[in-house]
């Protein structure tokens, strides 16, 4: 029974360094959107939409069927939460974990450099820790835990700057990023309590549309999709596909459900992992070089890591 506990563990673990990778690898795709001529809003909003039609017509076909993860089972036809205030909770997941915190992140990089984004998102498990342990104290970490993910972070400032302490400070530009810093922070808390109440699946359909729906005051000012130039280029569109079907229909299914099994504080520190899938795949594809802060950087995160799911 304890081996299999083990192995399940492990296996929670192997997801959620998978979703980060996935998560890591999208700069990509979204970058190749944004020269192509799509602003980051419409990027957000047509991925989400292809997510949201996938679920939800999974969801209205499927009726009373296995979570396919854990043995959960949910009437996934069911359109509202319980109550209202529960509906308000699913409001603000969409927003933390959707629309803010996907509009913040991207006008981060408009006003200031890539490195100082990176740096302070990237860094969002330390208020996450922070502010989860204050609402739950059934999630405060021992002093191993807290070691660890100290640890960890920094591992991410190691292979973030690279051997180069050069930040540019932009006000505008690092405040963007530290409110995308906080709404993942919140996304993650609010998950602790909707994990609770619900199924995965469930939370999962309704923060895409949440998420969808606050951008509605963003397109009322600044109407548009531009749906015809995807349309137009097939590369495009493939691109927009694996952004709303892979890195935000199943990775954010996946996210939720491993963040119910490990514990939001645990899951979250995989985005300590973000930036070191990131440099993994532009090595892979662009060639780009490994340096030794990378592998330096790495290792402090692996063993913060580990020490980070270190059990009291």
């Amino acid at each position: 029974m304890t081996s299999r506990s083990g192995n399940s563990r492990i296996g929670y673990h192997l997801l959620a360094f998978v979703v980060v990778a996935i998560w890591g690898s999208t700069f990509v795709f979204t970058k190749l959107l944004l020269l192509a001529g799509l602003s980051p809003a419409q990027i957000f909003t047509q991925r989400f939409i292809i997510a949201y039609v996938l679920m939800l017509a999974f969801s209205l076909c499927a009726g009373l069927v296995p979570d396919g993860v854990g043995g959960e089972r949910a009437y996934r036809h069911r359109w509202f939460a319980d109550s209202w205030l529960d509906e308000l909770l699913m409001l603000g997941l969409g927003i933390t974990g959707g629309s803010l915190y996907f509009l913040t992140e991207n006008g981060a990089m408009n006003y200031t450099t890539t490195t100082n984004t990176s740096l302070i998102v990237c860094l969002c498990p330390l208020l996450a820790t922070v502010l989860i342990s204050f609402f739950y104290k059934s999630e405060r970490l021992s002093r191993t835990q807290t070691l660890g993910t100290l640890l960890a972070a920094c591992g991410v400032i190691v292979v973030v700057l690279n051997g180069h302490f050069v930040l540019h400070l932009s006000p505008l530009g690092d405040s963007l990023a530290f409110a995308a810093c906080v709404c993942w922070a919140f996304y993650s808390l609010l998950m602790v309590r909707a994990n609770q109440r619900y199924d995965t699946f469930f939370i999962t359909r309704k923060v895409f549309f949440y998420g969808l729906v606050s951008m509605i005051p963003y397109f009322i000012a600044y109407p548009g999709l531009n749906i015809s130039l995807v349309i137009q280029q097939p590369q495009l569109l493939c691109n927009l596909l694996f952004l709303g079907c892979v890195a935000s229909m199943l990775c954010f299914l996946a996210w939720n459900w491993v963040m119910k099994k490990l514990g939001a504080v645990v899951a979250t520190n995989y985005v300590y992992f973000n930036p070191v899938t990131t440099i993994l795949f532009a090595w892979a594809i662009l060639s780009e070089q490994i340096t030794v802060y990378f592998i330096v950087g790495s290792i402090l995160i692996l063993l913060g890591m580990y020490l980070a799911d270190h059990r009291r």
